[in-house]
């Protein structure tokens, strides 16, 4: 009989016996395991977090006691035991539940997450709101070790420390964060479960307990008890005591006989308190402890083998941007990649594995990412930041203050821009465009097809200020490919198709949307031309203002924020030039967080497709849906590239 049916909330848990807590637990295994396996998701960190999960939902009074998932992507089996386990094959899916923790979706989630570092500034936060209304409850914060590289953590640390209210922040040691971890710290913590003075201390002591008759194996048990004091004492216990932090552990997160007392223990005490614990990454599914880089955030597997459901029919365009890379690099020693602990996600493995001494792995710091880089451009090198469109954001002050205000020569290589499905609103790169134009000196590009990125990529690393390429998530369209990259005109646009009725503007991979659409308008007599912005900033104003005096109607589109981004551009420019008698339409991502679903779906319903585009050049011409268009004037047939994935 299953026990995981049997639990509806966390009130049942407690009802259950501790003794069949490590049968439940292989329950919850096979339940996540099954679901990801069916849909993507984050493996390898919730099968680790599994007893930690049970442990603090069993002793801890929910949701009024208050549980901060830092990150939140290793959130899986708190959903399962909060009321979710029949949505759960829902994970990430259209409609369906977050991958992450969402304050709209349950009570028991007390904080929405999706950027490491943000857990002990948000759980002190709700420390002091507790203080504030004189109330109570608990609050427990769960943190990696790889958030522990993120300066927002250790600032959470350092001001709770210091304000000595309690609070529990449960360190989860699992000698990773998405990629291997880095920097002084991890190897601190490292050190304190590795070390050979420790480690040979530990194993005479207990062969020696061992040899004392009769109480010897008694003796053993309570050595290892001590054990988990002494380790407090000596290691790593001096760093988060200096913090203000009684310390605890480390102590194996896997094992009740440890766990379920030593929580107990320290939510009695007063003040904040650190448990440390270690957990193994992906535990219960030998693929994912074998390979806890790529079962991190996984695509659909096999289950039983742990290989991707579906091999991609073309390379990505992360790897196009970065095979480029690796061949300019060749060519200029003075080319230095960077990453904060996305090596893997922002394809930069490749360049590790030929250049190791020019990759830089900061760790979850893309404040600092930025800064570095922009200390390396003062020395006269060519630093490259790889980074998803949502962690730029992060950095945004750095861009502005100490790589644009100097016009260093920094390149942003800006992964993951646009839409990118299942991971939802922390994560859609919906905000690069408008926040990185409007910053002087600033340079912001996006290529329409994987060829035009190697120019990009090219024109990057020729360039001597600050400068972006921005690509998606996804496989590359399968366009011809030229022999060698060069550089593009700064702020040159690309006239696609021209027409005379209804200009449409468009930048990234929703060029060939346009194209696609006008091909269409064409074919009902509207003379429809097809801009390729290319520059985002500085946009080729020449161009866009020749264009817009020969038609009557200009559409702009883009993969991203209506609201001060392409579309906004194009609108100044015409503005600025005084051109007047033609109607506008922008079309963009709207004002609000963009739900989780598929690239194509959310496309769908944003009017970002071929159809949209379609329909809403039918619209400001005031057709309705389905009435054909005719107007006099010369077409001329627009052509999609080969492949049949346009703009995944």
């Amino acid at each position: 009989m299953s026990i995981l049916k049997k639990i509806h909330s966390p009130a049942d848990l407690k009802r259950l016996s501790p003794d069949r807590f490590p049968a439940l637990c292989q329950e919850i295994r096979e339940q996540i395991i099954g679901a990801v396996s069916n849909v993507g998701g984050h493996l390898a960190s919730n099968l680790g977090v599994v007893e930690l999960t049970v442990a603090l939902q069993y002793l801890l009074d929910t949701p009024t006691d208050k549980i901060v998932w830092d990150t939140s992507n290793q959130s899986y089996t708190h959903k399962l035991l909060t009321g979710r386990r029949e949505q759960f094959h829902t994970l990430r899916q259209y409609g369906g539940l977050s991958g992450f923790c969402k304050r709209e979706e349950s009570e028991y989630d007390t904080f929405n997450a999706g950027h490491a570092g943000t857990g002990v500034s948000a759980a002190f936060g709700m420390v002091e709101g507790r203080e504030q209304l004189k109330q109570k409850h608990k609050v427990v914060c769960v943190v990696g070790d790889g958030a522990m590289t993120a300066g927002m953590t250790l600032e959470g640390l350092h001001h709770a420390g210091g304000l000595g209210k309690d609070f529990l922040v449960i360190l989860n040691d699992n000698q990773m964060s998405i990629s291997k971890n880095v920097g002084a710290i991890s190897a601190y913590l490292s050190r304190t479960i590795t070390g050979e003075f420790y480690g040979k201390m530990r194993e005479e002591t207990g062969q020696l307990l061992g040899k004392i008759p009769h109480i010897g194996s008694d003796m053993q048990k309570l050595a290892r008890r001590a054990e988990e004091l002494a380790k407090g004492v000596i290691l790593p216990g001096l760093l988060f005591e200096e913090l203000g932090f009684q310390y605890s552990g480390p102590i194996d997160g896997h094992n009740f006989e440890h766990l379920l007392p030593t929580l107990e223990n320290v939510l009695k005490m007063r003040g904040p308190v650190l448990l440390h614990i270690i957990t193994k990454k992906g535990l219960g599914y030998e693929p994912a402890m074998k390979n806890p880089v790529w079962f991190h955030a996984c695509p659909p597997f096999v289950r039983e083998t742990g290989i991707p459901a579906k091999k991609a029919v073309r390379p990505s365009y992360t790897a196009f941007a970065m095979d480029t890379l690796v061949k300019l690099a060749r060519e200029d020693k003075r080319i230095v990649a960077i990453t904060a602990a996305m090596c893997e996600g922002t394809g930069l493995t490749a360049f590790e594995k030929e250049f190791p001494d020019r990759l830089y792995d900061v760790g979850i710091a893309e404040q600092h990412a930025v800064t570095f880089a922009a200390g390396l451009a003062t020395q006269g090198l060519k630093p490259v930041v790889a980074m998803y469109a949502t962690f730029l954001q992060r950095a945004y002050d750095q861009v502005v203050h100490d790589v644009a205000t100097q016009n260093l020569p920094v390149a942003f290589c800006i992964d993951r821009g646009g839409l990118v499905a299942e991971d939802g609103t922390t994560h859609h790169g919906a905000f690069d465009y408008a926040f990185l134009r409007h910053v002087p000196n600033m340079v912001v590009m996006a290529p329409k097809d994987e060829n035009e990125l190697q120019h990009m990529m090219k024109t990057a690393l020729e360039y001597n200020g600050p400068i972006s390429v921005r690509y998606p998530r996804g496989v590359s369209l399968g366009v011809k490919m030229d022999a060698a990259p060069h550089t593009l005109p700064i702020g040159k646009g690309e006239l696609l198709k021209d027409g005379t009725d209804v200009a449409i503007m468009a930048i990234g991979v929703s060029v060939w949307q346009a194209m696609e659409a006008a091909q269409r308008l064409s074919e009902e007599g509207v003379s429809t031309a097809v801009v390729n912005g290319r520059f985002v900033k500085p946009l080729d104003q020449e161009l866009v203002v020749d264009v817009a005096k020969r038609v009557r109607y200009v559409v702009t589109v883009e993969e991203g924020c209506k609201m001060g981004g392409f579309g906004s551009a194009v609108l100044e420019t015409l503005a600025e030039a005084g051109v007047s008698g033609v109607r506008t339409k922008v079309l963009g991502l709207p004002d609000w967080y963009i739900e989780q679903g598929p690239q194509d779906l959310l496309r769908e319903r944003y009017g970002l497709t071929a159809e949209g585009i379609y329909q809403s050049v039918k619209e400001l011409l005031g057709k309705a849906p389905g009435e054909k268009v005719q107007f006099v004037g010369t077409t001329h047939a627009g052509h999609l590239p080969h492949g049949d994935e346009q703009g995944s």
